[in-house]
This record gives C-alpha cells, sequence and structure tokens, in this order.
C-alpha cells in the first residue's frame, strides 16, 4: 500500500506544479458548460419522417376539417370552427404578429404553396375542432418550421383561442 500512497503523492504534488487553482476551476467550468449544452445540439431525425404523399386520400374541401389541404402543419384549435374563418380571426381576437410557416399541397392543381398558420389571440381557448398535423415540421431549434409553441406570447394578451391558415403563395422550386 505504500508503493500505491508514494505514487498518489507524487502524481499529485506534479500536478500541483505545473496547473493553479484557477486553471482547474476554468476547465471544470468549461466541461459544466459544455455538457449541459449538448443536448442543444440538432439532431436529424429525417430517416424517421413519414414520406410525403400525393395521395388524394383523406383531403377535403371543408375548412371545419382538420383533412383540408391548407392545415398541413396546423396545430390548434380550428378558427372556421370558432366563428372565423380558416384564413381570418374571430371577432374579439387579434392575429399574433409572429408565425410559423408550412408548405403544403394542394391536390386540385398539385402545386405547392406556402402557408402561413396565425394564433388567433384575446380569447380563452375555443376548445372546438382540434387539429394537430405535423407534416413537414421541423425541429424545435428551427421555430419559424415548428408548430408547438404557443404564438400568442408576442401578442398584449397572451391567450390562445384558435389557429387560421392564410395562403402566402405558390411554392418556387
Amino acid at each position: 500500500m505504500a508503493l500505491f500512497d508514494l505514487w498518489f503523492e507524487r502524481s499529485a504534488r506534479s500536478v500541483a506544479s505545473r496547473t493553479s487553482r484557477r486553471s482547474a476551476m476554468a476547465t471544470l467550468g468549461k466541461a459544466l458548460v459544455g455538457s449541459a449544452l449538448a443536448p442543444l445540439l440538432p439532431v436529424d431525425r429525417t430517416a424517421n419522417a413519414a414520406p410525403v404523399t400525393n395521395a388524394k386520400a383523406g383531403v377535403s374541401d371543408d375548412p371545419m376539417s382538420c383533412d383540408y389541404w391548407k392545415y398541413c402543419a396546423i396545430d390548434g384549435f380550428l378558427c372556421s370552427c370558432c366563428g372565423g374563418t380558416s384564413s381570418s380571426c374571430p371577432p374579439g381576437t387579434t392575429a399574433s404578429p409572429i408565425t410559423w410557416i408550412g408548405t403544403c399541397r394542394n391536390p386540385h392543381d398539385g402545386s405547392d404553396y406556402i402557408v402561413s398558420y396565425n394564433d388567433c389571440c384575446g380569447k380563452t381557448s375555443c376548445s372546438n375542432c382540434f387539429c394537430n398535423r405535423n407534416e413537414r415540421e421541423r425541429p424545435l431549434y428551427k421555430l419559424s418550421l415548428n408548430n408547438d409553441i404557443n404564438w400568442c406570447m408576442a401578442s398584449s394578451n397572451s391567450n390562445y383561442h384558435c389557429s387560421v391558415s392564410v395562403l402566402l403563395g405558390a411554392a418556387k422550386q
């Protein structure tokens, strides 16, 4: 045991003579910060993503249906069931100043369209026609393409009521 103690003492004295407490604390701090940031690194989940199909099955022209083609990336209660339309907020609510976007394929003409999804804010939750479709959704580190955020937090009244979809134009290829 004396040899082990002697080796450990010499090793500790050698390290102590080459380093300072300040550099040891700096190294420890870097390691702690680095390990805390590791979960924030991007993760590619495209291998598990469902392929986007052009099938017309399950596509509806009814704006009160979750299968309406413009709702391909919506998450929330449909404003068309809450006193508004598919593209305008109900009376007494205002559209959030920030949005998330999606690209939806119109089955009638086969074209892709850029769709802006707005949360309507100002009243308590509508609780009618809940719809959660995540086609082409991106992970949370790409916020403008993610629908899992309460976008009403940017409004003066942060109460979420419902969501609308507004066509911005045709997607260029």
